[in-house]
């Protein structure tokens, strides 16, 4: 009897990769590469520490995955782990925990188009650059599809202001020719 493989990879080894990212907008505030395969919630206070570093104080909420259990971090933000159901959670909370799963698409993202997934650099710096630079290539990717949309807008408005400048030409010399 043959069995049929299933369709994803088994088992991730050498490097985990740690992302944080911002609430609005999901823009990446964070990228860490660790050496291994430490337990996620191991992972959490380096990665707010590097955080804190990129853009201050300003956390004051995390929202995590059911990985992060037993996770250590005794700093600042308080930190939400996903639950499988709602219970007692307050609605607000509940919605954020939500929004928390518009991460996983992001680094599948990360992976596919920006070259997280088969690193070519060598050694742990290598990993480490990696992970940081496909974060900044993801951030500029948005950054640069901003910078289109309003560069669009702009040049359709002038294009408008444009037709209508003509227009009111064309119907100022038909009324004197008339």
């Amino acid at each position: 009897m043959h069995r049929k493989r299933q369709g994803g990879k088994q088992y991730e080894f050498g490097n985990k990769v740690s992302v944080a990212v911002s609430s609005r907008g999901g823009w990446f505030v964070g990228a860490k590469s660790f050496t291994g395969n430490p337990y996620d919630g191991h992972t959490l206070a380096e990665q707010m520490k590097q955080v804190e570093n990129l853009i201050g104080d300003k956390v004051s909420e995390m929202h995590v995955d059911m990985g992060y259990r037993g996770h250590g971090y005794d700093g600042p933000a308080t930190v939400h782990i996903d639950k499988r159901r709602r219970g007692r959670i307050p609605r607000a909370l509940w919605r954020w925990m939500k929004r928390r799963a518009a991460v996983e698409p992001s680094i599948g993202h990360l992976k596919s188009e920006h070259r997280l997934e088969r690193n070519r650099l060598k050694g742990v710096e290598g990993n480490a650059i990696n992970a940081v630079l496909s974060a900044a290539a993801m951030n500029f990717h948005k950054l640069l599809g901003a910078f289109w949309r309003i560069f669009l807008l702009c040049m359709m408005s002038a294009w408008n202001e444009l037709l209508a400048f003509q227009g009111a030409q064309n119907r100022n010399t038909q009324l004197q020719y008339a």
